[in-house]
């Protein structure tokens, strides 16, 4: 038998018990290629991540995500939470501030971090792939029915349903008011035979929440596709949003932010930092900030 360290995290909240769950792996050298779905779905929350030595000595770790379907190349929640876990229990920051290069399997992925206690620290990253736009998505009728909401609750025009990646696909959906949001359900049997081999098959579900600004939203993710029927935060959807409304901004030069919250729906209240710059009209970053809170170590017998 083998004992495997890991640390649990709660990510995209400043407080336990909010925001997305994550176990965290600080050294997965030696474990069985089999054995990381199964550890995952042990596990059971939305993601896992695998840490291992970088293949480039100049960076921090190699990191591979796996939610309860796989592996993924990129997503949001793990690589804060990844990041936060390597800061505050594996000493990759002495001073406690600093910049952390972490190799994705989308790429590598930098990401600045801030330790603000024992168990809680800032971090921001950077996406490594910048937004790009998939076939067209189905009509609103249809989304309205997968999601058991009206035509009328969906919006149209200019911020119609489209399909973002920002190394992982999503459905954005917009929908016309939160109480229409907290309304939203996947119907499985519909999700099945419209989107199941779609290239964005997982719903970002938003609104925005006028009483806290103009660029404050509030989102739902539902994700079928990776056995997450609902997600309390998904950073890599955020960072896909963000991307598309900077696309839709008239703005030439700059750089736009969102706040986005998530969760609210679940029990589990997250907030998502995004801002995207610009530079004659093209899209040339996205960043994607948040908190994480360090809620568990242990070790995992094989």
């Amino acid at each position: 038998m083998s004992a495997i360290r890991f640390v649990t995290l709660d990510v995209f909240t400043d407080r336990p018990f909010g925001g997305n769950q994550l176990a965290v792996i600080p050294d997965a050298t030696g474990i069985p290629e089999d054995a990381l779905l199964e550890i995952t779905r042990e596990f059971n929350f939305s993601e896992t991540t695998f840490c291992y030595p970088s293949a480039d000595p100049a960076h921090t770790r190699r990191v591979r995500i796996f939610t309860l379907g796989g592996e993924v190349p990129f997503a949001g929640h793990p690589t804060i939470g990844t990041a936060t876990a390597l800061a505050l229990r594996e000493g990759v920051l002495p001073g406690g501030t600093g910049r952390l290069q972490l190799e994705l399997g989308v790429g590598t992925v930098t990401v600045d971090v801030r330790v603000e206690g024992d168990r809680l620290a800032w971090a921001e990253f950077g996406v490594a792939k910048l937004p790009e736009l998939g076939p067209a998505a189905p009509g609103l009728s249809t989304l309205a029915e997968i999601l058991s909401l009206e035509t009328d609750d969906l919006v149209g025009g200019t911020l119609s349903p489209q399909g973002v990646s920002c190394g992982l696909p999503f459905l954005m959906v917009g929908v016309k008011s939160l109480k229409a949001l907290a309304r939203a359900r996947v119907r499985e049997e519909l999700w099945e035979r419209t989107l199941q081999r779609a290239w964005a098959r997982d719903l970002y579900v938003v609104a925005r929440d006028t009483d806290g600004g103009p660029q404050h939203w509030r989102a739902r993710m539902f994700g079928p596709g990776f056995r997450v029927p609902e997600d309390p935060a998904t950073g890599s959807a955020a960072a896909a949003f963000g991307g598309w409304l900077a696309l839709k901004d008239t703005m030439r030069d700059g750089t736009v932010a969102w706040t986005i919250d998530q969760g609210i729906e679940m029990g589990r209240p997250s907030r998502i930092d995004v801002r995207a710059t610009k530079a004659e009209g093209a899209v040339t970053a996205v960043h994607v900030a948040g908190r994480a809170v360090l809620m568990s170590d242990g070790t995992l017998t094989l």
